[in-house]
């Protein structure tokens, strides 16, 4: 079942908020502020889908707040609807500068303000999808290369703040070119596929990351876990990838489909860059591979290229 979209409402009058409350609740979960300080503290533990915010307002003005929301990452694609009872143009033409999407003016016409924020909630639906799908392998589901350099780049900066711990895993199907020579590729994809839901299945934090690195390869991050972490997340990706079973009979390692995986493990610096945990997890993957794959290697590495493990 589809979650109900979140309109938060931002007015210093409650008598307007419970007018517009009474006109959207049956449609989408309501949530209220009646500050611009008390909005932007709601709307950052909310992430509302659509905000609809009073001009004028003590303190903060509704201005303000919407730029401020603008600025913010996981805010700034939310749409803003002015409310207001000023109806000029020149306070329509600020409002859309400071980043609004639309304006309504008070008091507020149920029809219209059912129709536009319908309208808004549905271009927002569309755009997070379409949004998804640019960071989405169209194959597996995972995450694509392009969503875990960014994600990588991100975490490597955020936990350089506290100094904490980022692992990272790069695994690789063995003798997968004899798979696709066997049984062909439509069967390869779905052995792709396969290995990929099983990924998924062992790594499962919402912090994680999951992604199709490219061909046969994939990539997890996993912010905040250490080597030992890291160590049972590729432990139990074997072991999900053992248990599909699927047949393979030209490996020369075993009867089904086996990975072998590369993790390097760091605690963050500012003076670290994000491929230095790329680089070393692929190295670690070499040498799995090389030691006669379906096998797992690991390091714990630091901006001095110190601390080897090995398992």
């Amino acid at each position: 079942m589809t979650s109900r979209a979140v309109i938060l409402i931002v007015d210093d009058e409650v008598s307007n908020i419970e007018i517009m409350s009474a006109v959207l609740e049956e449609d989408y979960e309501i949530c209220f502020a009646t500050s611009g300080e008390e909005a932007l503290k709601v709307a950052q533990t909310v992430l509302p889908d659509l905000v609809l915010l009073d001009v004028l307002m003590p303190g903060i003005d509704g201005y303000d707040v919407c730029r401020r929301l603008k600025k913010e990452h996981l805010l700034a694609d939310v749409p803003v609807i002015f409310t207001t009872g000023l109806n000029d143009h020149e306070a329509e033409i600020r409002g859309l500068s400071a980043g609004a999407i639309d304006y309504v003016t008070k008091p507020v016409q149920p029809v219209i303000l059912r129709a536009r924020v319908a309208n808004h909630i549905e271009l927002k639906r569309l755009r997070d999808q379409l949004a998804q799908l640019a960071v989405t392998d169209a194959l597996t589901g995972l995450s694509n290369r392009r969503h875990l350099e960014q994600t990588l780049v991100q975490e490597t900066a955020r936990l350089a703040v506290t100094g904490d711990w980022l692992s990272v895993i790069m695994i690789d199907i063995d003798f997968f070119k004899l798979f696709n020579d066997t049984f062909g590729h439509p069967a390869g994809d779905r052995c792709l596929a396969m290995v990929a839901a099983a990924l998924a299945r062992a790594v499962h934090l919402a912090t994680d990351l999951a992604a199709r690195y490219g061909g046969e390869e994939f990539v997890c991050v996993l912010p905040g876990r250490d080597y030992n972490g890291a160590l049972g997340v590729a432990q139990e990706i074997q072991r999900q990838v053992h248990s599909l079973a699927i047949p393979h009979p030209q490996s020369t390692v075993s009867s089904c489909v086996t990975v072998s995986i590369g993790v390097a493990s760091a605690y963050c610096r500012t003076d670290m860059a994000p491929s230095q945990w790329m680089a070393h997890a692929d190295r670690q993957l070499y040498l799995s591979k090389r030691s006669g794959r379906n096998d797992i290697f690991g390091t714990v590495f630091n901006a001095q290229d110190a601390g080897l493990i090995s398992q």
